[in-house]
Order: structure tokens, then C-alpha cells, then sequence
């Protein structure tokens, strides 16, 4: 998002590096260091500030706080990442299903292939 969109726009957006480590483990209730084992984990990938600075969007930390669910479980963290990580892609595919399924239904087509 370019840096003369209005604050407000930014801060609405689920992918916007708002957060600081710091503030992102106190709002997860969890330590920088879990953050930096699930950035390992190749979970979440956070942004750098020109400082060098890990930066976190709102996203991320839901992503973040399914890992610390599971983790706090008992499962451990390499594990609990691949599940989440699993869990997204099953989500984003049914996304794409449903949409392809509304418009092959929109266009007059049925839902399944006839024999």
C-alpha cells in the first residue's frame, strides 16, 4: 500500500505491518521468540521496517495466535506450523472452489460434470 494512503485506510487493512514484535507477542501473550521460531518455521514471514525491525499485520497474527492454540496443546512447533499452514490452504481452496462453483451455476451450467 503506497505511503500516501490515509492512515485509516492502512490500519483497516488485514495485510498492513502495524504491529511491532514487541506488541504483537503482548497481544498474543506469547514471547518474541515464539514469533521468531514460527518466522523459522516459514509460518509467517513478517515485514522489515527501513530499521530492520520485524513488522506484523493483523493477519499474521491470527495466523500466529491458531499456532500458539495448538502449541499450548502440547503440539510442537514445527507441527503446529504445518497444520496452520495446511488449514490456510484448505481454506483458500474451498474459497476457490465456491467461487468457481457460483459462476459455472451463474453462467447456466451445472455443478457437476454430466455423463
Amino acid at each position: 500500500m503506497p505511503a500516501d494512503t490515509p492512515l485509516s485506510d492502512r490500519l483497516e487493512d488485514d495485510d498492513y505491518p502495524a504491529y511491532t514484535m514487541g506488541r504483537a507477542a503482548e497481544m498474543l501473550g506469547t514471547t518474541p521468540g515464539f514469533l521468531r521460531a514460527i518466522g523459522e518455521a516459514r509460518l509467517i514471514t513478517p515485514l522489515r521496517s527501513e530499521g530492520g525491525h520485524r513488522r506484523y499485520s493483523r493477519y499474521q497474527l491470527r495466523i500466529a495466535a491458531r499456532a500458539r492454540e495448538l502449541v499450548d496443546r502440547g503440539t510442537p512447533i514445527e507441527a503446529a506450523c504445518r497444520i496452520v499452514i495446511l488449514e490456510d490452504q484448505l481454506e483458500e481452496a474451498q474459497r476457490i472452489h465456491a467461487e468457481y462453483r457460483a459462476a459455472h451455476e451463474a453462467s447456466g451450467g451445472s455443478a457437476r460434470a454430466s455423463s
